[in-house]
């Protein structure tokens, strides 16, 4: 069962906040008129006026400002690492109504090179966190572990082979846009796509760990062309003639752009660490 945490703050929120204000209206008053009662209010009331404005500041610094998340899987890796904490930018994408996640004041867009975080369209309780590689009208392939973007190879340099993180791949710094970052790619391809062009009000999403990331390139594999960004790419099918189909991130989906590492806590019974704070690249 997945909980969703935003709904439950919003309700939890409103709920405590609409006794506050009824204590304030009415209840209040109602205890200073009889002088022979105790001037005390119930439990619901106390609890209420005590826990509303914490949740109250809670909604506000995690619907409009920064959000926490903790990175479950390696998909990111080199750049963020299984059980690394980050601080996410609620409004650089623009201010979102909470739960429903609506943009209602746009700010700015997604950038090629961003980390962003956005909600997983096949299912949209998940949050994933993924590098944006395109954007509305970008064209897009992957060749011999090469990204083009627009016809022309991003700027590549082997950094190690075989690191001691992830043996018996290869160490990579890529440049795209204004972003300088490392993935980790096998020394032999293990999967290319043709030129694509990434469609109005989306965006094609890929992970640092490139053959070990669940992404763009295959949440859709199975998937018929739909309204969830699985879109077909006409013209192309694999060896069992299947049609290619890839997936891209509706701007709806976004969540934030991923700025910070504020701690690391790969395990439950381990001590988190606060000696790898750092931007995110």
């Amino acid at each position: 069962m997945h909980l969703d945490f935003s709904l439950i703050l919003v309700v939890t929120t409103l709920a405590t906040g609409l006794v506050w204000l009824l204590d304030k209206l009415i209840f209040k008053k109602r205890r200073s008129v009889d002088p022979l009662k105790e001037n005390k209010p119930g439990l619901v009331v106390e609890y209420s006026n005590s826990f509303f404005p914490v949740l109250a500041l809670v909604l506000i610094l995690r619907s409009f400002l920064f959000e926490p998340f903790q990175i479950p899987s390696g998909s990111m890796l080199p750049t963020l690492k299984i059980g690394d904490f980050i601080l996410v930018n609620k409004f650089t994408y623009g201010v979102r109504l909470p739960v429903i996640n609506k943009r209602v004041i746009p700010v700015n867009n997604p950038k090629a090179g961003d980390v962003a975080v956005f909600r997983y369209p096949l299912d949209q309780r998940l949050n994933y966190i993924k590098r944006v590689i395109g954007v509305a009208g970008d064209k897009i392939s992957y060749q011999n572990s090469v990204l083009h973007i627009n016809g022309a190879p991003l700027d590549r340099q082997l950094l190690e082979k075989n690191p001691t993180e992830s043996p018996k791949e290869e160490l990579w710094q890529e440049t795209l846009g204004d972003s300088r970052y490392s993935v980790y790619n096998y020394p032999t391809p293990t999967y290319n796509f043709p030129e694509i062009t990434v469609p109005e009000g989306y965006y094609f999403m890929m992970g640092d760990n490139r053959d070990h990331s669940n992404d763009s390139r295959f949440w859709c594999q199975a998937t018929p062309q739909n309204e969830t960004g699985c879109l077909i790419i006409p013209g192309y099918a694999n060896n069992r003639g299947a049609p290619l189909v890839m997936g891209f991130v509706a701007e709806e989906n976004l969540v934030g752009r991923a700025f910070a590492v504020w701690m690391h806590w790969p395990k439950l019974l381990s001590l988190p660490k606060f000696s790898d704070i750092r931007t995110i690249e």
